[in-house]
């Protein structure tokens, strides 16, 4: 089967510092997404977003989405592409524009948003996302949809995500290379919310973590809107390297003797027992045990947490954000494969002032198993992303009214 055969094909790439991982769904008349192709390959040639061997990396590339095509019995001409390295910035601005006509038109509209992205940005940056946040018009404020409504002045909140744009047509590049196309780039802290937050988190005050491999991606929402995000250099990799240093073993005997048997809070329980530690080979390690392997795990996962923690306390001061039950954050949220590590809720206990969950994807109805993890929060929402952009665009085609369904549903502009 090719293509051509099949109707609304959605492939999402997540090129990660771990892991490139290759989605396809096809969108069924009912609206699911039905999943039908899957690669998941061992990163190479890329480290930390910025690519130090082009041709390594598009062989691996170009071997995760032959996998995926073999799977899904179809070829693949164009994907959604995560975004992700330490050059992401985010700031939220406000556009101003008089109201001319008698109600408010999606002239009106673009007008104001293109007022509030006309703003100054880091050197070697381009904008990634437009997030409208809120708009005003006159003395009221707070409204979402101004779609139809009168006054003389109206002005528009907006989050700004923007990232460099040399490393971002170096990626593209090398996907060009395997004869794919890149659709829309989202950023991957942005990709994740899609598959892992629902509007009543949102409205409520979250923070959401993207535990991953090299980087943790923070977004906070505060009354339904994005109002931070970033890309934090440290994640579970940093645990890794620390037990290897630790205990003298290679960083892939670290990484599996940290899944199997490390714990983010010391177990009184497991501390009585005398458990033998052995290496993926099943070699024994024998100046290893498990009060020495938490002395080494837990200060850096609370070390990694506090760094979350500052994010959401300098956004407090930056706005002024009283911690009043509106505007405060009432959840974290993690998700992630470093999330995966045992006790984890422990330790964030101990640190955030809110709520602790750790969630896995589950804004896309029928998730296979094997996917319904937390280290596939932001391909799953890759996805997402490409089923509410393919509608929105037809909403643009066929209806004036397609911003409602645009906040409505993804609440994204993209700007390229």
């Amino acid at each position: 089967m090719n293509l051509s055969t099949k109707k609304n094909i959605i492939v999402g790439l997540e090129i990660g510092t771990t892991k490139i991982i290759v989605l396809i769904g096809e969108i069924l008349e009912c609206g699911i997404i039905d999943i039908i192709g899957f690669s998941k390959h061992p990163t190479q040639g890329i480290k930390k977003g910025n690519i130090n061997n082009l041709e390594l990396l598009t062989q691996c590339i170009n071997s995760s989405i032959h996998d995926a095509e073999e799977m899904a019995k179809c070829k693949i001409y164009s994907v959604y592409l995560s975004i992700s390295h330490n050059e992401i910035n985010c700031q939220n601005e406000i556009g101003i524009t008089p109201i001319k006509s008698k109600e408010i038109t999606k002239k009106d509209i673009e007008k104001v948003i293109k007022t509030a992205k006309s703003v100054k940005i880091k050197n070697n940056h381009n904008i990634l996302h437009i997030i409208p946040q809120e708009f005003s018009i006159d003395d009221q404020s707070g409204i979402k949809n101004p779609i139809g409504l009168s006054g003389v002045r109206m002005q528009a909140n907006v989050h700004l995500i923007t990232g460099n744009k040399n490393i971002k047509k170096n990626i593209i590049n090398a996907i060009k290379k395997c004869g794919i196309n890149v659709k829309k780039t989202i950023f991957t802290g942005l990709a994740s919310s899609l598959s892992i937050l629902t509007e009543e988190e949102k409205n409520s005050g979250v923070c959401l973590v993207d535990m991953g491999g090299e980087t943790m991606h923070v977004s906070i929402h505060i009354k339904g809107s994005l109002y931070h995000n970033v890309v934090i250099p440290y994640a579970g990799n940093t645990v890794t390297r620390d037990i290897a240093y630790a205990f003298s073993l290679s960083f892939s005997d670290a990484e599996f003797i940290k899944k199997k048997y490390g714990y983010a809070v010391a177990d009184l329980s497991m501390t009585c027992k005398n458990i033998e530690i052995f290496n993926k080979n099943g070699n024994k390690i024998d100046h290893c045990h498990y009060q020495s392997l938490t002395e080494v795990i837990e200060p850096r996962y609370t070390e990694l947490l506090h760094l979350v923690n500052n994010e959401i306390i300098n956004l407090y001061d930056k706005y002024n954000i009283k911690k009043n039950k509106y505007q405060k954050i009432s959840n974290v949220i993690l998700t992630g494969g470093s999330s995966k590590i045992k006790h984890l809720l422990k330790c964030a206990n101990k640190i955030f002032q809110a709520q602790i969950i750790i969630k896995k994807p589950c804004n896309i109805p029928k998730i296979p198993e094997y996917l319904h993890q937390p280290e596939y929060a932001t391909i799953i929402g890759l996805l997402q992303y490409g089923k509410n952009y393919q509608q929105s665009s037809r909403k643009k085609n066929q209806s004036p009214r397609f911003l409602q369904y645009l906040f409505n549903q993804i609440k994204c502009w993209l700007h390229e």
